[in-house]
């Protein structure tokens, strides 16, 4: 077996994006556990309770089950949950067994994404939630999409932190030598759980991706600011510009194009994660020809990386007890944020002092 990335619980993880729930039934797993997430009928509030009736074990993400109002009414007996998970019907008697509950869990919706946490409810903070507006500002436009990946969700987290990889694995879309070639820089914030990683390059080529979505010819600018919060949400700030081309001194950019590209890394069970991915973009945003540009280029790149670390994790699961891995500079980010998640696991693992 390959090594698996241990699960931090007491977290935030991206169940969904916002338009993928509403009143159909969606069955999701997220750290080994089954949820089915819905919308109340009159506000419309996401509702995740766990994905298996107390009776039989029926997925009720699953038809026949169905909803009846805000209670979900599984397919198999009938038994019927209200959305703190409560059973208040079951089939053929007045009286409720006072354990048929299935669990219910904390739920926010912000900046278009559904959180869920799979942890102790008492110590889900929403104030926690790591932001990424752009999603749904004014002003911006974003192409998504989810990929499932058969790997551990560590495999993902070294891929997105180690850009390097885009000069060979995406060459032809957003891949140049350069990225490969320019040193980065790094910064960790322990306390805080951000791992961030730079790559400036003064000079580089413009790859596919942007010289046809921007109109850039020639050479450019190119700057990544990888921000990654652990555990499930990594930020890429990105700007390009033609050579020569400086912001202003107050900071402002007119003639960069900036780009916001988010991962959700939510890990669903061993050896699987969920990979959502989203472009975001404040230029040419009428323009939708751009937009489905970016949309089909994009899916592109992140299913080479799915292919990658689908083919990556077969490997693993074939190597020899003891074997070695090989780390130099541009792993440096990605050992932090290594450090860090088996730190939050730890801290998660630890008895919590409760106040008297």
């Amino acid at each position: 077996m390959p090594h698996m990335t241990a699960f931090a619980r007491n977290q935030w993880y991206v169940a969904a994006y916002s338009h993928e729930v509403g009143r159909e039934l969606l069955g999701r797993t997220i750290l080994g556990e089954t949820l089915v997430l819905y919308r109340t009928e009159e506000e419309g509030t996401p509702v995740v309770l766990h994905d298996r009736c107390v009776h039989r074990r029926y997925p009720l993400s699953e038809a026949p089950t169905r909803l009846d109002g805000d209670r979900i009414v599984c397919g198999y007996h009938g038994f019927t949950y209200d959305t703190t998970g409560t059973c208040v019907y079951v089939p053929g008697q007045k009286r409720v067994p006072r354990t048929a509950r299935v669990a219910s869990y904390p739920v926010v919706e912000q900046d278009s994404l559904i959180w869920v946490w799979i942890g102790d409810p008492a110590l889900a903070d929403p104030q926690s939630i790591p932001r990424a507006r752009h999603l749904d500002s004014p002003g911006w436009v974003t192409v998504r999409g989810m990929e499932p990946i058969d790997c551990d969700y560590g495999l993902l987290v070294d891929n997105l932190l180690d850009l390097s990889h885009e000069t060979y694995l995406h060459g032809g879309y957003i891949g140049t030598p350069e990225v490969a070639e320019t040193p980065i820089t790094t910064e960790v914030d322990e306390g805080a759980g951000i791992v961030r990683v730079s790559r400036h390059m003064d000079d580089a080529a413009c790859p596919p991706f942007y010289a046809k979505s921007t109109g850039i010819e020639g050479r450019i600018t190119r700057w990544q600011d990888i921000e990654y919060h652990a555990p499930c949400l990594y930020l890429l700030h990105s700007r390009i510009a033609p050579v020569g081309v400086l912001p202003e001194a107050d900071g402002s950019d007119p003639n960069g194009f900036h780009t916001e590209i988010t991962y959700a890394i939510t890990p669903s069970g061993d050896g699987k994660v969920y990979d959502f991915w989203a472009v975001s973009r404040d230029w040419a945003t009428d323009d939708a020809e751009v937009t489905e540009f970016l949309r089909g280029n994009n899916h592109t790149v992140v299913m080479q990386d799915v292919t990658a670390l689908n083919l990556l994790q077969k490997t693993l699961g074939t190597e020899r007890t003891g074997y070695q891995e090989l780390s130099i500079n541009i792993d440096t980010g990605g050992l932090a944020a290594r450090r860090i998640l088996a730190r939050l696991v730890e801290e998660g693992e630890k008895p919590v002092e409760k106040v008297q």
